[in-house]
């Protein structure tokens, strides 16, 4: 292995010094990053594919030296001849900007070679990753942010499913404002994907799918940008999808709609697929890495990925440090599986988002001379006062009352359920809102939904109206039925209630004995509007659930704050949005710095800065004293040490608190003063462990920049 390595930097050490060889090799140019259908079947047989990447950063990573192309040629020189010493076939990917690697078909000898090769930092064999998407609904719609500007000139690269381009979303409408001044990204064609596709809106789009593989995709996947999922479309809606757009559900007004940053740019990175098992769906991390690449080399500002995280810093992970590198704000998602796993992207580069509760938008059944019950619905209007039935009393013959009683497709009869509301019980194998279509197929006029156990309620758009009761609502009707067996009853929304102070019980937390505080915000991640392609579905909109939810919540949030403060670090960003979050019930570990507020997010006071090349030298632990991240977590030791930079404008004095902690906590200095830009130093201290809380400093100007802590003594 030593002639290897020994040719591996003979072969880098002449590219980096000789600019006229290395000018006469830019003629040969890496593998394209995007596969088309006739080349992604090229791979040898008998080989899996495997992530190579190389010790040291990518293009983004690189201060001064060489001119970028001339860079770009050393490190495809260094990959060729790890390629050639290992006699690997043609890769799969290059990539050479947020990261420096390969994606290639290795042997197992193949792979012990690379491993051992001081050259190569990783190899790591590619899996296919879920979408952070996939949690059960858990409240009503939170519906479009009310705003109607922001993100102007801002890109926000989509990393997810691909887009379905037909929604007025996404359509090129005169408010967008001015246009992004270093995006240089590109609309890649493709037969259900013209190039008038992409607009101002949507300025580009790309997809990558040689690692996933064209011979597993579903039947009708297309090969282009197009959504085959419904995921991307609904968080680059949730991002920045126009505002002012109509909510429409079969011949129901719900209101209008707008993403949080509706002037942002949309950059669209296709790396998540469909297969015919949809067990089998999800993103190959090649894929992602090739499309993170990209994404960084085009320009984007904020680049949203809410796939599930691998195991510590892998590919993905050192690709996202590249775009953090490259001044990129990087907000990922936290994960669905708190049972089973930690938060995802454990990166301090990384804004990893959890799901907090969404506002809840309220239903009541008020029956006649009777109670009123109150229940989640997504109805506009009301409906009755109308009979009221159970699906178990109006089965059509032959159906059988237990298929009637959860209202199967076809069990209800409709000389009996015509002009009536029929209460359903929710179970049995049927969807919820199948249940509804069964309804209104029988004629009904609307549906009451009941839990028979203890769940959740929600506000789904039904084919009908309908408000959904939890179980003790839903036994309060049964008994009211029982005795009232021509009771009539009225459906009604109520209006939209805040949202609960609580992290959503699957939104992953972060690990005790990590290395920083996971996730760093929560966000709405229930129940939260958004568009879906309008194929196979009864209206282009539906309620997303997720960390993925609120990752695209927060990544519009990011969008604004670039917008607002065009000369603020991408580290500024990231520090803005978590110490100007709300507190959430349930600690620091599952809650990072609380609740996102994009309307504070714009005035923090102070920021905490990374320094370029910090986050490396972190990573390989060469960093002297502590990464300056805007959290805090002590394992194993009691104390810490930040650095605020005040971002007022204007000299301001800052003091400081603790606050929330079990244990005493001292901060020192206890206040400062500080002129524009200035910056000073704190230590933090603890007196001992487990224990949680926050770091407060209050500016004279009335704001709050809120630190969270985490003591766990464990390692």
């Amino acid at each position: 292995m030593r002639q290897t390595t020994v040719r591996v930097r003979r072969v880098l050490a002449a590219a980096l010094t000789a600019p006229a060889l290395v000018l006469a090799g830019l003629a040969g140019p890496a593998a394209p990053a995007t596969a088309t259908a006739e080349d992604v079947a090229f791979e040898p047989a008998g080989q899996r594919m495997h992530l190579v990447t190389l010790a040291g950063p990518g293009l983004a990573g690189h201060r001064g030296g060489l001119p970028a192309p001339w860079s770009r040629e050393a490190l495809l020189r260094q990959q060729d001849a790890l390629l050639a010493a290992v006699d690997a076939p043609a890769p799969a990917y290059r990539w050479t900007t947020a990261l420096n690697g390969f994606a290639v078909r290795l042997g197992r000898a193949q792979v012990a070679a690379l491993r051992a090769d001081p050259a190569v930092a990783l190899v790591e064999r590619d899996e296919v990753r879920p979408l952070a998407g996939r949690a059960a609904r858990a409240t009503a719609p939170a519906g479009g942010v009310a705003r109607t500007r922001g993100g102007a000139g801002v890109v926000i690269g989509m990393v997810d499913s691909g887009l379905a381009p037909g929604s007025p979303l996404f359509a090129d409408v005169p408010r967008l404002g001015r246009a992004p001044e270093r995006f240089a990204g590109e609309c890649e064609a493709a037969a259900d994907w013209p190039s008038e596709r992409c607009n101002r809106k949507v300025v580009g789009a790309r997809w990558f799918v040689r690692g996933f593989g064209a011979d597993r995709l579903a039947a009708g996947a297309s090969l282009s940008p197009v959504d085959d999922d419904g995921h991307g479309t609904q968080l680059a809606s949730i991002a920045a999808g126009n505002s002012g757009v109509t909510v429409r559900v079969g011949d129901r007004r719900i209101g209008r709609f707008g993403g949080v940053a509706p002037q942002a740019r949309l950059a669209v990175y296709k790396a998540c697929w469909t297969a015919p098992d949809p067990r089998d769906d999800g993103c190959a991390t090649s894929d992602l890495v090739t499309a993170v690449d990209q994404a960084v080399s085009d320009g984007v500002d904020v680049l949203n990925v809410a796939v599930g995280g691998g195991e510590g810093y892998d590919a993905l992970e050192r690709a996202l440090l590249g775009a953090a590198e490259a001044d990129v704000a990087v907000v990922a998602a936290a994960g669905n599986d708190a049972r089973k796993a930690y938060a995802g992207h454990p990166g301090p580069w990384v804004t990893t988002v959890g799901a907090a509760a969404g506002p809840q938008r309220l239903g009541r059944v008020a029956l006649a001379g009777g109670p009123t019950l109150t229940g989640a619905t997504s109805s506009a209007g009301a409906v009755g006062p109308a009979r009221l039935v159970r699906g178990a009393d109006v089965a059509v013959p032959g159906a059988g009352r237990e298929r009637a009683r959860v209202c199967a497709p076809g069990s209800l009869d409709a000389a009996a359920v015509a002009g009536r509301v029929v209460v359903c019980d929710r179970g049995g194998s049927v969807a919820r809102v199948e249940k509804s279509r069964a309804v209104e197929h029988a004629d009904g006029r609307g549906m009451v939904l009941t839990n028979v156990r203890p769940g959740s309620t929600d506000a789904d758009f039904h084919h009908v109206p309908t408000v959904h009761l939890d179980r003790r609502n839903g036994r309060v009707l049964d008994r009211w039925l029982a005795g009232h067996p021509a009771g009539r009853a009225t459906l009604r929304a109520v209006g939209t209630a805040p949202a609960p102070d609580r992290v959503l019980a699957w939104s992953s937390g972060g690990d005790p004995s990590g290395d920083l505080v996971k996730p760093d915000v929560v966000a709405p991640g229930s129940g939260v509007l958004s568009a879906v392609p309008a194929a196979g579905r009864a209206a282009p909109w539906d309620l997303a659930a997720g960390t993925s939810a609120a990752t695209a919540y927060t990544s519009g949030a990011a969008a604004l704050l670039r917008q607002r403060h065009p000369t603020w670090s991408a580290t500024a960003v990231r520090s803005a949005l978590a110490t100007t979050a709300s507190p959430v019930a349930g600690g620091v570990l599952r809650t990072g710095a609380g609740r996102l507020r994009p309307e504070r997010a714009g005035r923090p006071g102070l920021v905490h800065l990374v320094a370029p090349g910090d986050y490396r030298a972190w990573l390989d632990s060469e960093l002297d004293g502590d990464l300056n991240t805007p959290s805090i977590l002590l394992t194993g030791r009691s104390t810490a040490t930040r650095t605020v930079t005040n971002v007022t404008g204007r000299a301001r004095y800052f003091s400081s608190w603790a606050t929330g902690f079990a244990g005493r906590v001292r901060v020192r200095p206890a206040a400062v003063r500080l002129g524009p830009g200035e910056s000073a130093t704190y230590t933090v201290s603890v007196s001992a462990g487990p224990d949680d809380g926050y770091v407060v400093w209050r500016g004279g100007s009335g704001t709050t920049t809120r630190v969270p802590v985490a003591v766990t003594g464990r390692r």
